[in-house]
């Protein structure tokens, strides 16, 4: 267990992972990843350090960092689940993740977000890129996908 407050709790332990509600909240109720296959989120996992957050044994949040666990992070794959937002659990969540005793630790760590600004910088200490134009991004292409196959 990383985190509790009141009846939530925030956990590490990848087997109580809800996978199958994972994949329906990021492939269909997410703006950032519609369409996700099931085969994708479970590889996503294996490759990631994830948190789950739990209400009476029910998942009910989720985020993952991808990591080399000593100088980088990506968090990302942040949710919560319809019912319970409103009720602290992205606080709870997003300082589980920057109070982990590793992840706490990273030089960097980034995410994106479309609009959730305020609930990263009060709670988890992000901010601003400070120069963005160094920052670079590559997008597969079609051929991309064609040449190493579709996943």
């Amino acid at each position: 267990m990383i985190a509790e407050r009141t009846e939530y709790e925030v956990s590490t332990d990848a087997t109580r992972l809800d996978v199958e509600r994972v994949h329906r909240w990021l492939s269909e109720q997410s703006y950032w990843a519609q369409g996700r296959t099931r085969d994708e989120v479970e590889r996503s996992l294996a490759r990631s350090v994830s948190f789950g957050v739990y209400c009476g044994g029910e998942q009910v949040g989720f985020a993952r960092v991808v990591t080399d666990e000593v100088t980088f992070g990506w968090l990302c794959d942040v949710f919560v689940d319809e019912e319970h937002r409103g009720r602290g659990v992205g606080k709870l969540l997003v300082e589980a993740v920057t109070a982990h005793p590793t992840l706490g630790r990273l030089r960097m760590m980034v995410l994106a977000t479309r609009d959730a600004h305020g609930l990263y910088e009060g709670y988890g200490g992000f901010h601003a890129i400070e120069k963005p134009a160094r920052w670079m991004v590559r997008r597969a292409t079609a051929s991309d996908e064609a040449r190493h196959g579709a996943t």
